[in-house]
């Protein structure tokens, strides 16, 4: 017998960084689900990837408790503020883009890095090539006022 789906949530966690403090503690807990198996989980699937990339998750839970998890690679402004090399600033000690983009640069990347982060998002990605993934890319970078050349 089929299970009885309860919903679905979506988490944005770090890779291998999932413990039970907000925002993966309350939000699985108001639904009764197992925080520690989540985050052992999590932190065992996310092991391959890079130590502290946001990771888009998308968290389907049953009736009977259980739950399934898809998760995405990390955003293609994260790539990109990394190909870039862009240094934390503001408040919370992250990179951040141009407050005007298209009249302001704050970074530069090369075609070879585009083309890089295309292929590393193209399962994610609603694009039929690379070619396709990279435009995708580099609208990303233009609003973010990150130069590609």
């Amino acid at each position: 017998m089929a299970k009885k789906l309860a919903g679905k949530m979506k988490l944005q966690i770090k890779a291998g960084q999932a413990n039970p403090s907000p925002p993966v503690g309350p939000a699985l807990g108001q639904r009764g689900l197992n925080i520690m198996e989540f985050c052992k989980a999590f932190n065992a699937k996310t092991q391959e990837m890079e130590p502290g990339a946001p990771c888009p998750t998308l968290i389907t839970y049953y009736q009977d408790k259980s739950f399934t998890m898809e998760i995405k690679t990390p955003p293609a402004s994260y790539y990109l503020k990394k190909a870039a090399g862009m240094k934390p600033v503001g408040k919370r000690n992250r990179p951040k883009g141009s407050p005007l983009p298209g009249r302001e640069t704050v970074a530069s990347v090369t075609v070879a890095q585009v083309r890089e982060i295309a292929e590393a998002k193209m399962k994610d990605l609603s694009a039929n090539d690379v070619e396709a993934a990279m435009q995708i890319i580099l609208g990303s970078a233009k609003s973010m006022g990150i130069e590609v050349k």
